[in-house]
């Protein structure tokens, strides 16, 4: 089974249990807060992937570690994860438990790339915008890339929007030298 649907179906596990049990916004912050540990510590990440590493070493370290983070609901689910050896993708089943949360509440990550700053007007009716074409609410993140000449490109999901000055021009391009010949 693959890394990623193992991880998806943990986290879908994870996600039921909490809706069943009504500790969805406290197992959200809980696993945020390890997520945050885990991004800081390569160490840690690394000992959890460890085939080297038994299971019950790898409990241990996990409630070490969090003990004082998490609550007894999400330690359960720590400990069932390592010892169906699959610690080492916590932090890919956090990544798929936020999806999951996201896409229950109805909410999209969008990245939109600019040639040049927005002004929080421009971004708010762009975001808008995204809201309606999509029927969901947008969590946007903002970047720049000189490289694009002006406008901007917007990706949701495996969608992209290029509305990029370079794309319109390459899109003339094409659309001259088709007619040319």
């Amino acid at each position: 089974m693959s890394s990623v649907i193992a991880s998806r179906r943990y986290a879908s596990a994870l996600l039921s249990a909490a809706e069943e049990g009504g500790f969805v916004d406290q197992a959200t912050q809980e696993l945020s807060q390890i997520k945050e540990v885990l991004d800081h510590s390569r160490e840690l990440v690394h000992v959890l992937r460890s085939p080297v590493i038994n299971a019950d070493k790898k409990i241990h370290i996990l409630q070490e570690v969090f003990r004082e983070t998490v609550g007894e609901k999400v330690m359960i689910f720590l400990k069932l994860i390592a010892k169906k050896k699959r610690s080492g993708m916590l932090p890919e089943i956090i990544n798929e438990y936020q999806k999951l949360l996201d896409e229950a509440n109805g909410i999209i990550n969008v990245s939109i790339t600019s040639a040049t700053a927005m002004s929080d007007e421009q971004v708010s009716a762009l975001v808008a915008k995204l809201s309606s074409y999509t029927g969901k609410t947008i969590r946007e993140k903002m970047s720049l890339n000189g490289d694009l000449l002006g406008g901007v490109t917007v990706k949701i999901g495996d969608t992209i929007l290029d509305g990029s000055v370079r794309h319109q021009l390459q899109l003339l391009k094409k659309t001259l030298v088709s007619e040319r010949v």
